[in-house]
């Protein structure tokens, strides 16, 4: 029997630059696979190249997010229309390798929770990007990999294969930018479900975008850094406590937030 994946993409805007992401990952991906792209809204300029699309690819979805707009809501909303047992998340913007969706969802149907696709371990690189944030994020990953034993070095990358069961039985409590991975990461971590890591290269395809809003999203990802540290927890005490850090993390902030 062959594995079956769904993979989901946050999308926003992005017209017809969709076009040679879904080419490449259709080509690349050899599983029996669905591709649910999730936008926020009708009018988004990816759905009418996406409807085109799917007339000659019928393994292709247009979803059109009704959890609130972001990408967190996005992916949340994708994930809850998955079919298969295996959920990969990658981004729009062709910075993740789809070559690499089948091992990480070997890795799921060989038993681990999560599977991330790591810059920071050996083999692995990043290109490109903001340096700031490039450098935290290096630091998160490297340090929860060591000290965190959280089973990779890359927890902040969104690029990961989820067990559907096992997202489905913890859920998602992020509701802005892209702390899904780190939430998903930790929490398997205080409940000692397996973790395991592939290296990647990321290729940096957001040429111009800086790293902004970090005031807004360093204090949310530290609260799930911190969460992966401790004892391991039953369901329903990991529950309480993402409850407790979503809280926090959810409050709306002052201004525009799109993080």
């Amino acid at each position: 029997m062959s594995l079956a994946i769904s993979v989901v993409i946050p999308a926003y805007n992005e017209g017809e630059a969709i076009i040679p992401v879904l080419d490449r990952i259709f080509d690349a991906v050899e599983s029996e696979c669905e591709i649910l792209v999730v936008v926020d809204f009708e009018e988004d300029s990816t759905v009418p190249v996406l409807r085109a699309y799917a007339e000659r690819e019928p393994r292709l979805h247009t979803l059109i997010n009704t959890y609130g707009r972001g990408p967190a809501n996005a992916i949340r909303y994708g994930i809850d229309q998955v079919k298969n047992p295996v959920v990969v998340v990658t981004m729009a913007d062709g910075s993740d390798d789809p070559r690499q969706i089948d091992e990480l969802a070997r890795l799921v149907d060989r038993g681990v929770v999560v599977a991330a696709a790591s810059r920071y371990s050996a083999g692995g690189q990043q290109v490109g990007g903001p340096m700031f944030k490039s450098m935290l994020s290096k630091t998160a990953g490297r340090s929860l990999g060591t000290l965190g034993r959280v089973g990779t070095r890359d927890a902040t990358n969104s690029f990961k294969a989820f067990s559907t069961e096992f997202v489905r039985e913890v859920g998602i409590d992020s509701r802005s930018g892209f702390e899904i991975g780190l939430e998903l990461t930790a929490k398997a971590r205080r409940l000692r479900r397996p973790v395991a890591e592939v290296p990647t290269i990321w290729l940096d395809r957001t040429l111009g975008e800086s790293n902004f809003k970090l005031a807004a999203w360093i204090p949310r990802y530290l609260r799930w850094y911190r969460f992966a540290f401790g004892p391991q927890l039953t369901k329903e005490q990991v529950a309480r406590a993402a409850a407790a850090i979503a809280q926090q993390n959810n409050k709306p902030t002052k201004g525009k937030q799109n993080s």
